[in-house]
């Protein structure tokens, strides 16, 4: 499927944006492998008749992130964990900075993909990041970008005396259906 030109509002009404982490070390057991939801973002897919032209910015609220589920570990997450867990993020990892994303390219391919190139800015730094959109004909659009901590300057976040890391990339991806253009 291709959309049709017109300005596109993505959020939470109509979709998920989510972050998805994997642990390493010697106490890898003793973590978990976590998905968390960002419960406020919103995005604007900007679809110009020359496809070349076509734009997608992004923004979301670091404070914003609930973890779901966390997984691969021997133990179960509860749910104060689960907020305990929130917490760190926002208070020790991304520390309320902004997370906002703006194309600089965007390929669309006949086979109801896009490639988009851009820039993120994450902990105050500005990198380039590519990832695919497929696009499927109910208009759902999928896809993930991975990351890594350190290409932003951050030290990816360990517990247990450095026993227990998080993994230097992390999947961010998006399950959501486009509204009717605005």
């Amino acid at each position: 499927m291709s959309i049709e030109p017109g300005t596109y509002a993505l959020g939470p009404e109509n979709g998920q944006l989510a972050i998805h982490t994997g642990k390493h070390g010697a106490a890898a057991k003793a973590g978990h492998n976590l998905l968390i939801e960002v419960g406020a973002w919103s995005a604007t897919i900007d679809v110009a008749a020359d496809p070349g032209q076509t734009t997608l910015k992004l923004t979301a609220d670091s404070r914003s992130l609930r973890v779901l589920e966390g997984t691969g570990s021997v133990h179960r997450l509860s749910d104060h964990d689960k907020q305990s867990i929130a917490e760190t993020i926002n208070d020790e990892v991304l520390k309320g900075t902004a997370i906002t994303f703006a194309s600089t390219s965007v390929r669309t391919a006949g086979d109801g993909t896009m490639t988009v190139s851009g820039d993120l800015e994450l902990w105050g730094k500005a990198r380039p990041v590519a990832f695919e959109l497929a696009i499927g004909d109910d208009g759902q659009i999928t896809g993930t970008a991975r990351i890594k901590h350190t290409d932003h300057g951050v030290k990816p976040y360990s517990a247990l005396f450095g026993t227990l890391k998080v993994n230097d990339e992390v999947d961010i991806s998006i399950d959501a259906r486009v509204p009717a253009a605005g």
